[in-house]
C-alpha cells in the first residue's frame, strides 16, 4: 500500500462515519502549492461555502499558497463564509491527511473564527 492508498483508506473511514451522522462537513484538500476548504451540506450534495489559496484576493495577501500562514488565512476565510451561510457546527473531514502542519493550522484558524467541530 503506497502513501496515496493509505490516505484514501483513512479518508473513506472518516467520510463513512460523517455520512452516517448526516452532519455538515468541512472538507480539506492539500496540494504542494495550494490548500482548499469546502463546506458540504448534510446530504453531501451541496457546497455551502468554499475558500482556497487559489483565489485572487487570497493570493494577493500571501506570497506562497503552500505554507502554514496561507492555511491559517483560508481557515479564517472559511469560518466567516460558513457563518454567512448559517453554519456553526461542522464535522472536520481532513481527507485522510494527518492532523499536522497546514491541516492543523487551518482547523485551529476555523475554530478561532467561530466554527465548532
Amino acid at each position: 500500500m503506497d502513501k496515496k492508498q493509505a490516505r484514501l483508506r483513512r479518508a473513506r473511514k472518516t467520510r463513512a462515519k460523517i455520512a452516517e451522522l448526516k452532519m455538515v462537513r468541512l472538507a480539506v484538500c492539500r496540494t504542494n502549492s495550494h490548500i482548499y476548504a469546502q463546506i458540504f451540506s448534510g446530504c453531501g450534495t451541496k457546497v455551502l461555502a468554499a475558500a482556497s489559496t487559489a483565489e485572487a484576493d487570497v493570493r494577493s495577501k500571501v506570497a506562497n499558497g503552500g505554507n502554514v500562514d496561507a492555511a491559517k488565512l483560508v481557515g479564517q476565510l472559511i469560518a466567516t463564509r460558513a457563518k454567512d451561510a448559517g453554519v456553526e457546527t461542522v464535522a472536520f473531514d481532513r481527507s485522510g491527511f494527518h492532523y499536522h502542519g497546514r491541516i492543523k493550522a487551518l482547523a485551529e484558524a476555523a475554530r478561532e473564527g467561530g466554527l465548532k467541530f
